[in-house]
């Protein structure tokens, strides 16, 4: 095999592991002082998303996640639109994947509030035990995941 072939072979395998796994657009809505929120939009990044962000501060931040269906008692610190789900919180990369794959009928997925060691938000490996709650249209909701206390 000449050197040429041979580089053409095996250029494939130097490619980073993200480049291999491209995933949708996903847009972060987010508080601009908040470092959490870019720490969850790190974690996507690097799990392949094309992730964009926009500063929304205060009652905008709240009026938006209201009108894209998110209650109250499930708010987080960013909302964000990938696919015509809305993702509230620190939801786990598998979760979205998951939501992406199933495609239910519903608005999307929430992690209330900012449980500690959940992605973006401390050490996994000290986490606080957290639901990651499926929204419907309806307005009920139903657990989709749950990840105990480490």
């Amino acid at each position: 095999m000449s050197a040429t072939a041979l580089s053409a072979a095996l250029c494939p395998l130097a490619l980073p592991a993200r480049a291999a796994q491209t995933e949708g657009a996903i847009h972060i809505l987010k508080d601009p002082g908040c470092g959490c929120c870019t720490a969850w939009a790190t974690i996507l990044d690097r799990a392949g998303f094309q992730v964009t962000t926009e500063p929304v501060a205060g009652t905008a931040l709240m009026r938006m996640k209201a009108d894209h269906g998110i209650p109250a008692a499930l708010a987080s610190c960013h909302t964000a639109l990938i696919e015509g789900y809305a993702i509230e919180g620190h939801v786990p990369v598998a979760d979205i994947r998951r939501l992406l794959a199933a495609r239910p009928d519903s608005i999307g997925l929430a992690v209330p509030g900012m449980p500690y060691g959940s992605p973006g938000m401390g050490p996994e490996e000290d986490r606080e035990a957290f639901d990651v709650h499926l929204i419907r249209r309806d307005g009920s909701t139903g657990i989709f995941a749950s990840y105990p206390a480490a």
